[in-house]
This record gives C-alpha cells, structure tokens and sequence, in this order.
C-alpha cells in the first residue's frame, strides 16, 4: 500500500492573531507562511510523489501552490473530508478566549466526547478524515503501484488524529501529539498495519529551546486547539 507525507498548511494570519479559524474564510498564510510553503518542494524533492490532496481551505491550497509549480505534471485533488475540524461557534474566536470555556478541558483531557458548539463532534472529524485516506490509499495504489507515495496538505487536528489511528491510539490521547505549522509526517501503509516513519518534521529544532518566561512552543498547544494553533 502506499506511503501517505501528511503537511500541515504553513503558519497563517489565524495562527499569528491567536484565532481559531475553523473553516472560515479568507484564512492566508502569513508572511512566514509563505516562505515555509516556498521550501517544502526542497524539502521534499526525494520524494516521488504521485498526487498530491489538499484540504478544500486556502491556507492548504496556497502551501501546496509552491509544489505543484514545480512538479507541474501533478494534478491538484481537493478533498472535502481533510478540511479543518467544523468548530462552528468557536469559529473565528481567540484561542485565548476559549481556554476559558468549559469545553476546553473536555476537548484537552477526553477529545473523544467533545463536540463544538453548532460544529461537529471529534469523533466524526477523525472517522472522515481516516475514511478519505482509506480511500485514497486504494485509489493511489490502483493508479500507481502498492510503492506510490503520495501527499496531502490538511490541518493540525486532522494529522494528529490520522497518526492516532495509525498508531493505534485513542482518540483520547491524540493531544499528545505534535505537528507545527508547514511539518512534514509520514505513513508508510501495509496489509497488516501502518508505520509512523516521520512525524512533525519541520528540520528547524529552534522551537526547542526555552522562551525567556519560561514557556515554549509545548506551553502554547497545552492551550489550543486546531493543532496547536497558537504555534510558530
């Protein structure tokens, strides 16, 4: 079966305002969004990619623009069931904000009983997610050969809950896992089982290290969803 590189769309105005966007629209990458897009056809320039998906949301579409320039024999498949978790009445509000909500706690310590206010619920966000990958998987390997590999640009949530399921996790414990913005995470798919070959890999460890107060790029998504929203 195929090889799936998941890319989390580059850092976006929403993620530099400390918003949770949702789906709304009109959601751009930002000026560090633009340039992280512009080096993932470096980045992954090993790769012999033989499609590439992309959430239906513009952050998605504009990380991916810079790729498919430059391999421009690939054809751009967008996939409504990748697109960011529908937050609905969280849409648009700072993250901030939010950490104040009851349902936060809920949507930190037991994801899988949470559902957004107007929105969906966690559980439905993971199943379609998983469905469009499952099928895509099958159509990849049809066209292509079980050796194909294949990328698809979607969102924080919706990666770490696609590594949960390959790693065979509840869904509880997906916020344990980390993707930053524009990261790059690997699953290399069999009969019997996936493999989890690389993930959240962005080849900058700068995030590592401490801030001045104390904090860090882990103390961000303690408090956020959508990812790690709030992250660099």
């Amino acid at each position: 079966m195929p090889t799936l590189i998941l890319v989390r769309h580059g850092r976006s105005t929403a993620n530099t305002a400390g918003v949770l966007a949702g789906r709304a629209p009109g959601v751009a990458l930002d000026e560090r969004g633009a340039a992280q897009a512009a080096a993932l056809p470096a980045r992954l320039s090993p790769a012999p990619l033989t499609a590439v998906v992309s959430s239906p949301l513009q952050r998605c579409r504009e990380t991916v623009a810079p790729l498919l320039e430059v391999r421009p024999w690939l054809t751009l498949h967008v996939e409504d069931r990748i697109s960011e978790c529908d937050y609905g009445d969280w849409s648009g509000r700072k993250l901030a904000e939010l950490a104040d909500e009851p349902l936060m706690e809920v949507v930190q310590q037991h994801p899988s009983a949470a559902a957004f206010p107007g929105g969906e619920s966690m559980r439905a966000m993971q199943a379609r997610a998983v469905d469009a990958v499952r099928e895509w998987n099958a159509r990849i390997e049809e066209a292509h050969g079980p050796e194909a590999v294949y990328a698809m640009c979607s969102h924080g949530d919706i990666i770490k809950a696609l590594v949960a399921d390959a790693l065979g996790m509840h869904l509880d414990l997906f916020q344990r896992i980390s993707v930053e913005p524009c990261s790059v995470t690997a699953i290399r798919y069999t009969r019997l089982r996936p493999y989890l070959v690389r993930l959240g890999d962005t080849g900058d460890f700068g995030s590592l290290a401490p801030r001045e107060d104390g904090g860090g790029a882990a103390a961000d998504r303690d408090a956020a969803v959508g990812g790690g929203a709030g992250a660099a």
